[in-house]
């Protein structure tokens, strides 16, 4: 642990940090390093050569941010998806934050759809705010093209919460599946399924989009709850 925490400090830019923290604002700036995601994701790859990130990823609870973030740049990068989901179901409880959560995504997902799907289920299902959030943005990243259906929709649909990061989660979702899956979608824009915050916030972003056309853009911007 030592290693790994005198390797981060001698990668600190502390510019990044306080620009990082600033982004990141339920997590106490001390704890921060202050090094970048690429260098991150650098370190994760030689840990996985040399096979440091064994005896790293157990010891839990982190006490920095990129301790954190470094463990999913790590499980990021595991290509057997057995392993992965038994040290996932160890290491979600423990993310504090939602860049943490947010940058894990392993290809590993794509070898068995229906297997990831069942344990998004169980993801959003439980307390923890980042495993909910985790299967949200799973949901998003590996589910809104060629493995979609209306089934993801009402997956996400049917949360029901008042966490912020969890409810802006839904938002980006509904978003992203306004972009992909407009058809699909839009009806439960048209009936106003969702709550007006998540809504509003689904439709603003997905005018943000340049994947979106004018005349859908204009069309969206109606249905804003007011």
């Amino acid at each position: 642990m030592k290693k790994v925490i005198d390797i981060l400090f001698s990668n600190q830019d502390l510019k990044y940090k306080d620009f990082h923290s600033s982004l990141v604002p339920n997590v106490d700036k001390d704890r921060f390093i202050g090094v970048r995601t690429p260098t991150l994701r650098s370190i994760a790859k030689d840990m996985i050569k040399d096979g440091s990130y064994k005896e790293f990823i157990k010891e839990l609870p982190h006490y920095y941010y990129e301790e954190n973030t470094l463990h999913s740049c790590i499980l990021s990068l595991y290509k057997d998806l057995d392993e992965l989901l038994v040290e996932l179901d160890i290491f979600l409880p423990y993310i504090d934050n939602w860049a943490t959560c947010d940058l894990l995504k392993s290809k590993a997902f794509e070898k068995d759809q229906n297997r990831i799907l069942d344990k998004v289920k169980e993801w959003i299902h439980t307390k923890e705010v980042y495993s909910v959030r985790f299967g949200i943005v799973t949901l998003l990243s590996f589910y809104l093209d060629d493995y979609f259906s209306d089934e993801i929709n009402d997956i996400v649909l049917n949360i029901n919460s008042s966490e912020y990061y969890i409810n802006m989660a839904i938002a980006w979702y509904f978003s992203y599946a306004l972009i992909k899956q407009y058809d699909r979608t839009i009806d439960i824009f048209k009936e106003k399924r969702l709550n007006k915050w998540i809504h509003n916030k689904s439709i603003q972003k997905a005018i943000e989009s340049y994947r979106v056309d004018n005349d859908k853009k204009n069309y969206l911007r109606s249905l804003k709850i007011k």
